[in-house]
């Protein structure tokens, strides 16, 4: 603190905050720009899905945030080979595919496997020549009711935690939950000393 009898500080110093406030006056007529935009994509893609290729079902990384469910890059190389899908057709037929990424559990690869396949059994090959159809084009039955997907493929579906209610029976009741944690808890500890114990019972046996 200063010296001597002095005024005490009471200094005004946020008299020009105006000069400093900054305002979006663009929004409306931004959001109606990106819209056009969204629009003549649309157009310009027909009849492909507006928000691009097929994208897989990954978790996410660390061990915090590897519960949730999210769309990946792209297909593995193992999942194409296990759903019967050409890694060089994939693209062109509108699968992302992404040789870095790796398998790390079966679950992950039926879940892709399983999602390829729903993605081929639905899918509508439109032949690039009206006149020339390769093999793998589809039908002009299925040509004729082509309609475009707007919004991603086969979007990622969140599960739900469902909870389940049992009736509680006498045997529940007379459970010792805390008591039993605690055992177990206690053999966990002393697994090591156990183990030889039981060594050293088992060679005296043997003499």
């Amino acid at each position: 603190m200063v010296n001597h009898n002095n005024v005490v500080p009471n200094g005004h110093f946020k008299k020009d905050w105006q000069s400093y406030v900054k305002t979006w006056l663009n929004q409306p007529a931004s959001k109606k720009r990106r819209r056009t935009v969204r629009q003549k994509k649309a157009v310009v893609v027909f009849p492909r899905p507006t928000a691009g290729p097929l994208r897989p079902v990954v978790h996410s990384q660390t061990l915090k945030y590897n519960s949730n469910i999210r769309s990946g890059q792209g297909f593995t190389l193992e999942e194409l080979k296990a759903a019967g899908i050409s890694k060089k057709l994939a693209p062109t037929i509108g699968i992302a595919v992404d040789h870095r990424r790796k398998n790390r559990c079966l679950e992950s690869l039926e879940v892709n496997v399983a999602h390829l396949n729903t993605y081929h059994a639905k899918l509508v090959v439109l032949s690039r020549r009206s006149r020339n159809s390769k093999l793998g084009d589809s039908s002009l039955e299925d040509l004729a009711s082509v309609t475009q997907v707007l919004g991603s493929v086969l979007p990622v579906i969140k599960p739900r935690p469902t909870v389940e209610f049992i009736p509680v029976t006498d045997e529940l009741k007379a459970a010792k939950g805390y008591q039993k944690l605690c055992l177990e808890r206690m053999n966990a500890r002393f697994v090591g000393i156990h183990k030889k114990k039981a060594e050293a019972t088992e060679k005296e046996d043997k003499k």
